[in-house]
C-alpha cells in the first residue's frame, strides 16, 4: 500500500507543472481587456516594428507558441493571434522577446537553437539504433540489441529532457527581462501587472513541465527495454 501514495506523489510532480501552466494561461484567456487596442499578433507586430525587426513574420500555427530562429517568425495560436485577453498579449510579447534575444546574438539563445538542431540530428540517429536493434541479433546471435535500444531511447527522449531543461534560463530572460519590462512600460495597467508576471512565469517555465513528463515516458521506456 505504500506505493499508492509514492506514485500519486511522482504523477504530481511529474503533471503537476502542466496542470499549472495550463491554468494559468487558460485563467487570463478568457476575458477580453477593454484597454488592449489590438489583438495577439497586432501587438507582436508592433514590438517587432520597435524594434527595428521588420523581417520578423508573426504567424499563426496549430503547433503551440513559439519563435522560429531559422523562419525568423513568431507563431501564436489562433486564441493568441486573434485575442485580446491578457494571455494573448502577455504570450505574444514573450515570444517577441525571443525575437529581441536572437537579433541581440545573445550566448544563451544561439546555444539553444545549437542545441535543438543538435537534437533533431539525435532523434534521428536514435530511431535508426531502435529500428536496428532487433536485425542486429538475428545477424549476431549476441544480446546487443538491449543495448542499442537504451542508447535509442535516450538519444531520442533523454537528449530532448536535457535540451528543455537547459532551455529555461532563455525562457525566464525572455519572460522577466525582456517582455516585462516592455509590457510595464504601459501597454498594461498596474491592476493587469500582477497576472501578467504569473502569465510570463507560466511561459518560461512550459518546457520544464514538458521535460518531466517527458522524463517520466524515458524511464517507462528503460523499464521496458530492462525485461
Amino acid at each position: 500500500m505504500i506505493y499508492v501514495p509514492v506514485i500519486v506523489l511522482l504523477l504530481l510532480m511529474v503533471y503537476g507543472p502542466q496542470l499549472w501552466v495550463q491554468w494559468v494561461l487558460g485563467r487570463h484567456n478568457r476575458v477580453t481587456e477593454e484597454n488592449f487596442p489590438g489583438n495577439g499578433a497586432e501587438l507582436a507586430r508592433h514590438l517587432l516594428d520597435r524594434y527595428d525587426l521588420q523581417e520578423v513574420k508573426v504567424e499563426v500555427t496549430d503547433f503551440g507558441d513559439h519563435y522560429d530562429p531559422m523562419e525568423r517568425a513568431v507563431r501564436l495560436t489562433r486564441d493568441k493571434f486573434e485575442g485580446r485577453t491578457l494571455t494573448a498579449i502577455t504570450v505574444a510579447a514573450h515570444e517577441c522577446g525571443h525575437a529581441y534575444q536572437h537579433a541581440g546574438e545573445e550566448p544563451l539563445f544561439l546555444m539553444r537553437t545549437r542545441l535543438a538542431k543538435i537534437s533533431l540530428l539525435a532523434q534521428r540517429i536514435g530511431s535508426l539504433l531502435l529500428f536496428a536493434a532487433p536485425f542486429s541479433v538475428l545477424i549476431t546471435r549476441l544480446p546487443s540489441a538491449a543495448v542499442l535500444n537504451i542508447i535509442g531511447a535516450f538519444l531520442i527522449m533523454g537528449f530532448a529532457i536535457v535540451v528543455q531543461l537547459l532551455t529555461l534560463p532563455v525562457e525566464i530572460d525572455a519572460s522577466f527581462k525582456k517582455a516585462l519590462p516592455v509590457l510595464s512600460s504601459g501597454y498594461l495597467t498596474p491592476r493587469q501587472l500582477p497576472a501578467a508576471r504569473s502569465i510570463l512565469r507560466a511561459a518560461a517555465f512550459t518546457y520544464v513541465a514538458a521535460s518531466l513528463a517527458s522524463l517520466l515516458n524515458f524511464w517507462r521506456w528503460l523499464a521496458l527495454l530492462r525485461r
